[in-house]
């Protein structure tokens, strides 16, 4: 029998309207899970995608920019309360804001800081409460609670023109490991993917760019730009009991780019 990896399990996926975080929550929604968006835009796509896969699917609609701790503490009690439970959260929802260091706005630097890692550190922080204090007893003895975030390659380099990006991406990496650190010993893991280049409306301006998109392409040993498809993957693998023993890890999943 083809048992289905997440059947009847609850896996939240931020920012799954569009992108990689659409190609997440539908490939969890295949593998047989009651798929939950949290997104800032219009679920119309994905909720019709959804109802195409005979899916279980529940849309929340959340300005991640305003997202307080009382507030993701509140969403996630919703979310129990709607759905029973919550097996994976998967920190994806994230922007991009581009400018050269001397002339980046302390509005763009607390957008993306708010947005790329306090949401994320909220939500985990969120669950891992719910968890601790009835989530872990109301589970079978051999369950795990699964947060998997979406780092990046510059959660290893400094990159130009995106001090925010960066920051928030090495801060994405240092909370998975802190979360791992405290928490692993309550069956809980923290894992995150740091993808290389995706084709996805944030890298948009690379590919439009002949000359960047080409320095870019010459550095990867795989000679594409990822697919979110292929972030997709890694995520399910990360949520799944096949990566128990994992925590702490950032996986990169960049055609080689970090191999260079």
């Amino acid at each position: 029998m083809n048992t289905k990896r997440f059947e009847n399990k609850v896996v939240i996926v931020t920012g799954a309207c569009r992108g990689i975080g659409e190609a997440i929550a539908l490939a969890f929604a295949r593998e047989g899970a009651h798929a939950v968006s949290i997104c800032v835009g219009d679920p119309a796509d994905i909720t019709a995608k959804m109802k195409a896969l005979g899916a279980k699917f529940t849309a929340y609609t959340e300005d991640f920019g305003k997202l307080s701790q009382k507030r993701a503490a509140e969403l996630i009690a919703d979310i129990v309360k709607v759905a029973g439970r919550v097996d994976v959260l998967v920190n994806n929802a994230g922007i991009i804001k581009r400018a050269p260091i001397v002339d980046h706005s302390e509005a763009d630097w607390n957008a993306v800081l708010q947005i790329n890692l306090s949401a994320p550190f909220f939500l985990s922080q969120a669950v891992g409460k719910w968890w601790l204090t009835g989530g872990r007893e109301q589970s079978a003895p051999d369950a795990r609670l699964k947060v998997v975030n979406i780092a990046s390659m510059l959660s290893f380099q400094g990159g130009v023109f995106v001090p925010g990006y960066t920051a928030s991406k090495s801060g994405i990496a240092g909370i998975t490991k802190a979360f791992a650190n405290e928490l692993a010993k309550e069956r809980m893991n923290f894992n995150a993917v740091a993808p290389g280049y995706i084709a996805t409306d944030n890298t948009k301006p690379l590919r439009e760019d002949p000359v960047r998109s080409k320095t870019i392409l010459d550095r990867i040993p795989e000679s594409r730009w990822g697919s979110p498809e292929d972030i997709a993957g890694a995520i399910l693998f990360l949520a799944s009991k096949d990566a128990d023993y994992m925590n702490g890890t950032i996986m990169n999943v960049d055609g080689g780019w970090l191999a260079r």
